[in-house]
């Protein structure tokens, strides 16, 4: 009788049990699956771009591209700040950088190249500072998190210089964007994305 009594408990007992393997097991697969700025960096360290051709060195590249492209916001600007892709962009072609840096835009790009072109030229300066000065924020939080301070140049952001400043403000955005070689692009990609940032966040529609 005291085995028929307890026996409801014991089952109910076992299924909870086993409801909370799955859930961890779902969660640890979840993780692992998930894409994070330090298994893109242990992909292009696996794969030497330089020995790939044809449809093989074009599938490397789109996976590299789908992997950035599912990076959450901070890793995306982890990667970005540390540069991880690159290794593989100098042995590009310049038709293959234009493609992975079309690839790797982020959703809304195109609009606010267009936002941006409407902003008065003081609006347009403060959101180029805000977004320089966020870069170095998160370039300063991350050598701090992990004790280390790179060589000189390796982690930040490519520079923008006054002239560089000047030339967006006055000619636009979009038009600089557009006009710009494919090199140049990839080297302003940290900034660009950050000044999407700024401009998704209101700041620079205030007070107008």
């Amino acid at each position: 009788m005291l085995t028929q009594r307890w026996r409801p408990v014991l089952l109910s007992g076992l299924a909870v049990l086993a409801i909370w393997t799955v859930a961890v097991a779902g969660y640890q697969l979840a993780k692992n699956s998930r894409i994070s700025a330090e298994k893109v960096k242990a992909y292009v360290t696996s794969v030497d771009l330089s020995r790939l051709s044809g449809d093989a060195r074009a599938k490397a590249i789109r996976k590299l591209a789908d992997m950035l492209n599912a990076l959450s916001l901070d890793e995306r600007r982890k990667a970005r700040l540390d540069r991880l892709t690159w290794g593989w962009l100098e042995q590009m072609s310049e038709d293959e950088k234009s493609v992975f840096i079309e690839a790797t835009m982020p959703t809304g790009f195109k609009q606010m190249l267009e936002a941006f072109e409407q902003l008065p030229e003081d609006k347009r300066r403060k959101t180029i500072d805000d977004a320089l000065r966020q870069l170095r924020d998160e370039r300063n939080r991350i050598q701090n998190s992990t004790g280390e301070s790179p060589p000189e140049g390796t982690n930040a952001p490519p520079p923008l210089s006054p002239e560089l400043q000047a030339q967006i403000r006055t000619i636009g955005l979009k038009t600089f964007y557009g006009q710009s070689s494919a090199q140049t692009k990839a080297e302003l990609a940290p900034v660009l994305e950050e000044m999407q940032r700024v401009m998704e966040s209101g700041r620079p529609f205030r007070g107008r």
